[in-house]
């Protein structure tokens, strides 16, 4: 696993599309960290403090609105339960998960330090599940492998990276 951030320079085109997306102008941009099929933004990479001066622990945030209301859904249908469930059995999910978070952190930290959140990554990790939107982000940001309950909410997911849901 490689300790820099995975993303491609923001366009202003990106910019645009996020904004659209998120409904609100965006902060502290670093780039792309997943396109949909068509090019359009799917994770923004965020940096660790925003331009005011505010700690932004969410290095990787789900941008596309139909991949955010797919996991929305996956969160009410209590996959987050079915998952800590797994986290408490399952040895060998606790320590992925424990890797899955120690590479968030040295990624992020290879962005800036920020005291603030220095041992904080997102979605809960490394002990809960929090937040599917950012367990998915991580997981489509830095590659399947990488984060197990990321890539189980992609995988229970009716959304698709692969297949155009932009209009």
């Amino acid at each position: 696993m490689t300790a820099s951030p995975h993303y491609t320079p923001a366009t202003e085109h990106d910019l645009e599309v996020l904004e659209q997306q998120l409904g609100r102008p965006m902060r502290g941009v670093l780039g792309i960290g997943a396109r949909c099929a068509c090019g359009n933004p799917v994770v923004v990479v965020t940096a660790p403090r925003l331009e005011d001066g505010t700690p932004f622990p969410t290095l990787y945030y789900l941008s596309h609105p139909a991949a955010t209301a797919e996991m929305s859904r996956l969160e009410v249908a209590h996959l987050m339960v079915q998952m800590q469930d797994a986290l408490a059995e399952d040895e060998e999910l606790r320590a992925a998960y424990q890797r899955a978070h120690e590479q968030y952190l040295r990624e992020r930290e290879s962005v800036a330090h920020v005291e603030e959140i220095a041992h904080v990554t997102a979605g809960g990790m490394p002990t809960r599940v929090k937040c599917l939107h950012a367990l998915a982000a991580h997981s489509l940001a830095a590659g399947p492998g990488v984060n197990p309950m990321g890539d189980w909410a992609l995988r229970e997911s009716r959304w698709s990276i692969d297949r155009c849901q932009c209009a």
